[in-house]
C-alpha cells in the first residue's frame, strides 16, 4: 500500500477505495470538520449558558427546577451520545451516523427557534412581564430540546473521532501532527462557545430570544454545507469488527465461567492468534499487562485440548480455541475496565462544571452588572471569561508547555495523559475555593446592608466571579482536552466512538449528579419553610456558600481517588502489522522508538 502512495493504515475514501495518504486527511480534511464544531458549540452553548435564566424569566420556573432542569437536558445532551458511538462502531460509520444526526440536531434547532419566536408557541409578555407558559408551550418548548439532545447523541462522539481519523498513526509524521488535534480541535469548540457566551445570550435577552436561538441555527445549517464540501478529501476507518462491544462482554462471561481455573505463570501459555492473522487483517494486537488478571481466564484454552497447546499463538479450528478468547480481547476488556476507573472519578469535577451554566448564572443575576451608567451585561456573559481563558491557554499549552516539558520528560505530549487530567483537576479545586471565598463576600454584603428580597441588587459587582470562571477554564485546557484525548488514545481500535463517550457520558452523569445534589440539598435544608435553605427560591437569603463548600470538600475527596486510580493505571500497549513493517506503539509516559524494520511510530 505505501509504495503506491496509499495510507499505512488503511483508511479508505466514502466509496470503500484506498485512500491517497497525500491528497487526504491530515488538516486540510480537518478545517472543514473544525469549521462545524465551532458553530455547533456556539448553537450548544447560545442555549445551555442562558436557558437558566428562560426558564426562570419566560417560563417562570423556580430557581431548583430551572437548575435541574437545564442539569438534565444537558444530561441528555452528554449521555445520548452513547447510542450514536455504537451505532456508529456496530453498523453505520462515524461519516454516516453523524451525517443522520447532523440533520436531526438541525431540526430541533429549528424548532427551538419557532418556539421563543412564534406567538401562539411562547408566553405572552407585556411590559417585559410573561404570563405563565401553557402546558402545550412548554411541552413544545423541550420536546425541541430533546430533539437537539438525540441529534447531539450521533455528532458529539463521532465528529471528533472522525477528525482524528484524519492522521495515520503509522506515518511518522502524521502521527506528530496529531498529538495537536484535540487541543486545536477544542480550540474550535472554544471559539463557538465565546461567541455564544459574549454575544448572543445578550441579544437574546436584549433583541429577543427568537433572534438569538435564529443565528446559531443558520450558522450550523452554514456548518454542515462546508463540512461535506470537504467529503471528497476525508479518510475512513474500515469496520473489522462487527459488534466490538460484543467481544468485550463476552470476555468477562468467559472470564467469570473460568473462575474456579488456575492462570499459567507464564502469560504466553494463554491463548493468542499468530502474527500472519494480523497482518491479513491489518487489526493491531495489543500485549499482555498484569492489570485485572482474573480477565486472563477468558483467554484460557481448556484442559483436553492440551495436545493442540504446544503451539497455541496459532490459529486453531477446534471448538475450546474458538471459545477461548485472545489475549488482545482481554487486553481491549481490560482497556475498558481501566477507563471505567478513571471515569468514574471525573464525575465530581464534571459536577463543577455544570455550576456555570447554573448557580454562577444565577448568582450572578443577584449583582450589580452595570459597565458604565447604562449598559448591563447580562449574567451569563461572563462564561465568555472561560472560554476566554481557554483561547489563550490552549496555544500556550500545545507551543510553548508541551514542548517545556518534552525536553524534561521525553514524553512527546509532555506530561502523560493522567498527569494533564490530575493538574486539572487541582486547579479545579482551587476555583471551587474561590467561589466559597466570594460567596462568604456576599453573604457578608447582604447582611451590612440588610438585603432582604431576591429582588433587591447586591452592591458588589459581578467581576468578583472572575477568578472562579478563569480559573475553570485554565482547568479545561488540562482536562476537558485531556480527557477527550485520553479515552480516544486508550481505546481499543474498534471501539474508539464508543470509547470518547467514557468522555460525553461523563459530563453527562456529572450535570445528572448535580440536579440530584441541588434537589436533595434544598429538600434538606429547606425544611421549615425554607429559613436556612443552601439554595432557596431567594438567593439572598440561601446559604450557598454552604453549598460550594460541599463541592469544595467532595473535590479534594475525588482528587485523593484519582490520584489511587492513576497508580493502578497501565497504559496501553499495543503493535500493527503492516505489510513487512512490525510497528510497536508504546506505553504512554516512554520514548518513542525504532522497531527492528525502522518505522517509527
Amino acid at each position: 500500500m505505501e509504495a503506491k502512495g496509499y495510507t499505512q493504515d488503511g483508511t479508505v475514501d466514502l466509496h470503500g477505495q484506498p485512500a491517497l495518504a497525500a491528497r487526504t486527511g491530515k488538516w486540510k480534511a480537518c478545517a472543514f470538520l473544525l469549521g462545524y464544531e465551532a458553530f455547533e458549540r456556539m448553537a450548544f452553548y447560545g442555549i445551555a449558558s442562558n436557558l437558566v435564566v428562560y426558564l426562570t424569566s419566560q417560563l417562570h420556573e423556580d430557581t431548583v427546577s430551572s437548575v435541574r432542569n437545564v442539569n438534565n437536558w444537558s444530561g441528555a445532551v452528554w449521555i445520548t451520545p452513547i447510542l450514536g458511538a455504537y451505532l456508529a462502531d456496530s453498523y453505520m460509520g462515524r461519516f454516516w451516523t453523524f451525517t443522520i444526526s447532523s440533520l436531526i440536531y438541525v431540526m430541533g434547532m429549528v424548532l427551538l427557534t419557532m418556539a421563543v419566536s412564534i406567538k401562539f408557541l411562547k408566553p405572552r409578555c407585556e411590559n417585559g412581564v410573561c404570563s405563565k407558559a401553557t402546558s402545550t408551550q412548554v411541552a413544545f418548548f423541550y420536546t425541541s430540546l430533546y430533539i437537539i439532545a438525540i441529534g447531539a447523541g450521533g455528532t458529539k462522539p463521532n465528529i471528533s473521532t472522525f477528525g482524528a481519523d484524519q492522521f495515520d498513526d503509522l506515518n511518522p509524521h502524521e502521527k506528530t501532527l496529531k498529538i495537536s488535534f484535540f487541543n486545536w480541535w477544542m480550540f474550535s469548540a472554544f471559539t463557538g462557545a465565546l461567541v455564544a457566551t459574549l454575544g448572543l445570550v445578550y441579544i437574546q435577552e436584549n433583541m429577543g430570544w427568537g433572534l438569538g436561538y435564529g443565528i446559531p441555527t443558520l450558522g450550523l445549517i452554514i456548518s454542515l454545507i462546508v463540512f461535506y464540501a470537504g467529503t471528497p478529501i476525508y479518510r475512513h476507518k474500515v469496520r473489522r469488527t462487527r459488534h466490538p462491544a460484543a467481544h468485550v462482554l463476552r470476555v468477562f462471561v468467559a472470564a467469570f465461567a473460568n473462575a474456579k481455573a488456575q492462570l499459567p505463570e507464564n502469560p504466553d501459555e494463554l491463548y493468542e492468534l499468530d502474527q500472519e492473522y494480523y497482518i491479513r487483517t491489518r487489526k493491531r494486537r495489543v500485549h499482555h499487562t498484569p492489570v485485572f488478571r482474573f480477565l486472563d481466564k477468558a483467554a484460557l484454552v481448556k484442559q483436553h485440548n492440551n495436545s493442540n497447546n504446544n503451539n497455541n499463538n496459532k490459529p486453531s479450528s477446534s471448538s475450546s480455541k474458538q471459545e477461548a478468547c485472545t489475549i488482545t480481547q482481554v487486553e481491549e476488556a481490560k482497556l475498558v475496565l481501566g477507563m471505567g476507573m478513571i471515569w468514574v472519578v471525573t464525575l465530581i469535577p464534571s459536577t463543577i462544571w455544570a455550576q456555570i451554566n447554573t448557580l454562577f448564572v444565577k448568582q450572578g443575576t443577584t449583582l450589580d452588572r452595570h459597565i458604565g451608567p447604562n449598559f448591563q451585561i447580562p449574567a451569563a456573559s461572563l462564561g465568555s471569561f472561560v472560554t476566554l481563558s481557554m483561547l489563550i491557554f490552549v496555544p500556550l499549552y500545545d507551543r510553548y508547555f508541551v514542548s517545556f516539558m518534552h525536553k524534561r520528560t521525553g514524553n512527546p505530549r509532555g506530561i502523560t495523559l493522567l498527569q494533564r487530567l490530575g493538574v486539572g483537576f487541582l486547579i479545579q479545586i482551587l476555583a471551587i475555593a474561590i467561589a466559597y471565598i466570594v460567596e462568604v463576600h456576599r453573604m457578608n454584603v447582604i447582611k451590612l446592608h440588610n438585603i432582604k428580597t431576591k429582588e433587591e441588587i447586591v452592591p458588589m459587582t459581578i467581576f468578583y466571579l472572575l477568578p472562579q470562571y478563569i480559573l475553570l477554564g485554565v482547568a479545561d485546557v488540562f482536562n476537558a482536552i485531556g480527557l477527550l484525548e485520553f479515552f480516544y488514545d486508550q481505546s481499543p481500535e474498534e471501539m474508539q466512538s464508543i470509547g470518547t463517550t467514557f468522555f460525553t457520558s461523563g459530563i453527562g452523569v456529572g450535570n445528572f449528579l448535580n440536579s440530584f445534589l441541588v434537589t436533595v440539598v434544598d429538600k434538606i435544608t429547606g425544611q421549615g419553610g425554607g429559613k436556612g435553605s443552601w439554595i432557596g427560591k431567594n438567593f439572598n437569603d440561601s446559604h450557598l456558600d454552604y453549598y460550594y463548600g460541599f463541592l469544595f470538600i467532595l473535590s479534594v475527596v475525588n482528587m485523593g481517588v484519582f490520584v489511587l486510580a492513576s497508580k493502578k493505571y497501565v497504559y496501553k500497549v499495543e503493535s500493527a502489522e503492516v505489510k513487512v513493517r512490525c510497528v510497536e506503539i508504546l506505553e504512554e509516559g516512554k520514548a518513542m522508538t525504532v522497531s527492528s524494520f525502522g518505522l517509527q511510530v
